[in-house]
């Protein structure tokens, strides 16, 4: 459930809370408009979450280069736009892009 002080933030086909990005600003470093770059990378990487998914929901990861960094991204797909929960610059996903370019 959001927060009080939390509202939906809306850009083309995405989607996030407002105080869900500020939590992941404080906690990783990176605001979810920053995410939206790794959207952008062709050489992208697309990855389900099966720890995470259930049969209403699934969740998936992107992971894909910003700048000089790879960043994964987690996310969902709900009414027709992209819902992102989570960014980060995780060192095991990092390893998988640069793995399979």
């Amino acid at each position: 459930m959001a927060s009080p002080h939390s509202r939906i933030v809306i850009v083309g086909a995405f989607e996030w809370d407002s105080a869900k990005d500020i939590l992941n600003q404080t906690k990783h470093g990176v605001s979810f408009r920053t995410a939206l770059e790794a959207f952008a990378d062709p050489q992208a990487i697309l990855l389900t979450d099966p720890a995470h998914s259930t049969q209403a929901e699934i969740r998936e990861f992107l992971v894909g280069q910003v700048g000089e960094r790879v960043l994964t991204v987690r996310f969902t797909r709900r009414h027709g736009r992209i819902r992102i929960f989570g960014a980060g610059y995780w060192r095991k996903f990092e390893q998988t892009y640069h793995a399979s370019h």
